[in-house]
């Protein structure tokens, strides 16, 4: 006899053979008939359980793979979507980038420019302005040098000349106290030329005075 585990069958087909069997000791005559109809009902059962349940299992496995194969589809089709609105943004920031940058390398080149031209103005103002304050600057000292020559030419010329007048003045000077001392010792000369005259005829006459006065000397 056949064995199978009783916990495989359906609650109702369970219910059914445990109606219908007996113990073992009680049985008839008629027993093995009962248990082989049993056991055929048991197997026929089984089958279609097992049937059911593979019939189930291929369902689950079809629906299954069903699933699967939409949900790949929708996921291919998400990631579709996703890469194009990706590619589609990145374009976007991409063209709004370069656009940015355009716009900023314009308004750098516009900016450099208004730098380089506000430069360019200023230093040439400065350099007209500085050229102007040389000129005067060089025109001042020109006047001034010009100024200070004609005041020291006249200062020199006046010393110069008071140089000269008093040079003059003391020649002039000289001249006469030459002249004058000149004349004193002349003057002096003759004094002292007569006095001594004088006084040798004075030495003379009283010499001879005295000869004469004196006795003649024998031979």
């Amino acid at each position: 006899m056949n064995t199978f585990n009783i916990r495989l069958l359906p609650a109702a087909l369970v219910i059914a053979v445990a109606s219908v069997c007996v113990p073992a000791g009680a049985q008839t005559a008629a027993t093995p008939s009962t248990t082989e109809k049993v056991e055929d009902a048991s197997k026929k059962a089984w089958d279609a359980t097992k049937s059911g349940t593979e019939k189930a299992v291929d369902a689950t496995k079809e629906g299954s793979v069903k699933a699967y194969d939409a949900t790949k589809k929708g996921t291919v089709k998400a990631y579709d979507a996703t890469k194009e609105g990706t590619v589609k943004a990145y374009d976007a920031t991409k063209e709004g980038t370069v656009k940015a940058y355009d716009a900023t390398k314009k308004g750098t080149v516009k900016a450099y420019d208004a730098t380089k031209s506000g430069t360019k103005k200023a230093y040439n103002s400065t350099k007209s302005g500085t050229t102007k304050a040389w000129d005067k600057t060089k025109t001042t000292s020109a006047k001034g040098w010009d100024a200070t020559k004609k005041t020291t030419a006249k200062g020199w010329d006046a010393t110069k000349s008071g140089t000269s007048k008093a040079v003059d003045a003391t020649k002039s000077g000289t001249s006469k106290a030459v002249d004058a001392t000149g004349n004193a010792l002349d003057a002096t000369g003759k004094a002292v030329s007569n006095a001594g005259t004088a006084a040798a005829d004075a030495t003379r006459k009283v010499g001879d005075k005295i000869g004469s006065e004196l006795p003649a000397q024998k031979p």
